[in-house]
């Protein structure tokens, strides 16, 4: 079985988006550099060499990804088409009847995150199953699900909007820098959860 991991861009206060979702001052590392790089369904990103290399290594070790209704809300259930063409597995309270369709590229799940999390690795092998949403996050923090942290910290303070570590429980989190990649625009930083 592969590893657990969260993957996001967050400001250096901490916050994965502003005020109503708003993700243009913490996501313009994405097109900050002169070397494409392309993942299934997207644009193509234009990065420092630097960074599309720590993407490349990072993006090829998923297998599955766990997130929530709301960020498939938010996000338009990403045009219909799974993140990087992997499978995707949606915890929510009450599947949307119109996904829910054979051919549907998501699998809702209703029994809650750690349920979402063993279909995900049943189906990743020993492939990474990403985590996201922060609700989602946070639950699979609380329960001890999740094994890895990558963060892309961008130099800039929003102030306010959506914390990633909020309400992850009473205790301290261990974790263990396994490595850091600096460049102008972000600093990419992986770490090991201690369990």
């Amino acid at each position: 079985m592969g590893t657990t991991s969260i993957e996001f861009t967050i400001s250096l206060d901490g916050f994965i988006a502003g005020p109503n979702d708003d993700i243009s001052q913490i996501f313009g590392w994405y097109n900050s550099g002169d070397v494409e790089l392309s993942i299934e369904g997207a644009p193509p990103f234009r990065l420092s060499r630097a960074s599309a290399d720590f993407l490349q290594k990072t993006w090829s070790q998923a297998g599955a990804i766990v997130t929530g209704r709301r960020d498939f809300d938010v996000s338009g259930a990403w045009g219909g088409k799974a993140i990087m063409g992997l499978p995707m597995f949606v915890v929510t309270h009450t599947p949307p009847a119109e996904w829910t369709r054979p051919d549907s590229p998501f699998t809702f799940v209703t029994e809650g995150v750690p349920q979402a999390i063993a279909q995900a690795q049943a189906v990743a092998g020993a492939k990474t199953v990403g985590v996201g949403g922060t609700q989602i996050v946070q639950q699979a923090f609380r329960a001890g699900l999740i094994d890895e942290i990558i963060l892309h910290q961008v130099p800039v303070l929003l102030g306010a909007g959506i914390r990633l570590f909020d309400k992850l429980g009473p205790e301290p989190i261990q974790l263990e820098k396994l490595e850091v990649v600096d460049t102008p625009d972000v600093t990419h930083l992986r770490f090991r959860v201690v369990k």
